[in-house]
């Protein structure tokens, strides 16, 4: 449940243990639990429908299998936004009538900056280890991952934690301060630690 309604967020759980503390008609319960119970009762993920984006498979149907990189998926978005000039990549919030992107450009940047740095520092680093020829500062010779490495993990933590549509929702004000500072904070991860 997103900020919008903190106060019958409250209330629905605290109606929620009055009848019974959840043990039986309505239960609270996150979305990894829910998954988890689906799971239990046999589902798997590769029994999940696939769910994308409406028009996203306008994109995938022009690029050949097994040749998802950069510029066949840049050639097909042109090709659908030829074909259809309607076609949009901006996204929008559930009026589907505000772009995500227009205006927010402020707290947009930052994200894929940091997001860009995360990738240009951490990729080689994993595709190394991955390749053997890699041995990872700070690990156990047994073969311990960068993964587990604290710096990762910080610098992971922080380029999600940007990543979240709040930020770009309020756009402006106590939000995008804290938006740069979680920004900052990551920056400085990356550039020190790695």
């Amino acid at each position: 449940m997103m900020n919008e309604f903190p106060g019958a967020f409250y209330r629905a759980w605290h109606e929620i243990a009055q009848q019974g503390g959840g043990t039986f008609r309505v239960v609270g319960l996150t979305g990894t639990e829910y998954l988890e119970l689906v799971e239990a009762a046999g589902c798997k993920p590769e029994d999940y429908s696939p769910c994308q984006p409406v028009g996203q498979h306008r994109i995938w149907e022009r690029i050949p299998s097994g040749r998802v990189e950069p510029r066949a998926v840049a050639k097909a978005i042109e090709e659908v936004k030829h074909q259809d000039t309607n076609f949009r990549l901006d996204g929008a919030s559930w009026t589907n009538d505000r772009s995500w992107v227009k205006g927010y450009e402020g707290v947009l940047n930052p994200m894929n900056q940091l997001s860009a740095l995360f990738h240009e520092k951490v990729d080689p680093l994993l595709k190394a280890e991955s390749e053997g020829r890699l041995a990872v500062p700070g690990t156990s010779p047994s073969g311990g991952s960068i993964t587990r490495q604290h710096r990762y993990r910080n610098a992971l933590l922080h380029n999600l934690l940007l990543q979240s549509s709040v930020f770009r929702y309020w756009g402006q004000g106590r939000w995008t301060d804290y938006a740069r500072e979680i920004y900052r904070r990551g920056e400085a991860i990356l550039r020190a630690e790695f």
